[in-house]
């Protein structure tokens, strides 16, 4: 084969399928200058970023922005340490706890710990009012019926088939039936459970 038939092939290849192109071109535009018109709207989307955008928009087909960076993990909540803040407050109970009492007696550490008792016990009993989850007392047989909350009643020992159960109840469980806990002033950083104190 001669190189002028075989540049005839590709000429005649290529024009085949343009043609292809166009044929298909005005077939999902519906008519010649429907596909022309999509070709200059396409030519401009493509120099104009606000046009592509709303056209995205309008055919579906938008794709979401790319992340910058990674995300950045969301900021802890405060208000569970709004009631140890008011233990720390009215009790120092932070303060006992984070001390080293290696080196105290049991003599002082029981000092300690009924003093710290006594003045949480009034903080908690100030802000907190609780209830029995299960009426008794410890050592009672009680039963525990079909459809109970595993939330509200942890089972433990022999726990086969199915409720009801019958059992010693070990602890009556304790549920919050309301709080009142003092108010955050704006501005205020709630993972401060006591600032620092400084006599000038």
């Amino acid at each position: 084969m001669d190189t002028q038939a075989l540049l005839l092939g590709i000429g005649i290849g290529l024009g085949m399928a343009l043609l292809l192109m166009l044929g298909m071109m005005i077939a999902r535009a519906g008519t010649f200058g429907g596909a022309m018109w999509g070709l200059t709207v396409a030519g401009r989307a493509n120099q104009d970023p606000a046009l592509k955008a709303k056209l995205d928009a309008a055919l579906g087909t938008a794709t979401p922005p790319a992340p910058v960076g990674p995300a950045a993990p969301p900021k802890p909540s405060g208000e569970p340490l709004r009631l140890l803040a008011v233990l720390q407050t009215e009790a120092r109970l932070v303060d006992f706890l984070m001390e080293d009492l290696s080196a105290a007696s049991d003599e002082q550490i029981g000092m300690g710990v009924r003093e710290v008792q006594k003045k949480a016990a009034a903080a908690l009993k100030k802000h907190v009012t609780f209830e029995a989850v299960m009426g008794g007392t410890e050592g009672d047989r009680v039963t525990v019926a079909k459809g109970f909350d595993p939330s509200a009643v942890l089972l433990t020992g022999n726990v086969t088939g199915e409720a009801p159960y019958s059992g010693e109840l070990q602890h009556a469980g304790w549920r919050v039936k309301q709080y009142t806990l003092p108010g955050v002033a704006a501005g205020h950083d709630p993972m401060v459970i006591q600032p620092a104190e400084v006599q000038v």
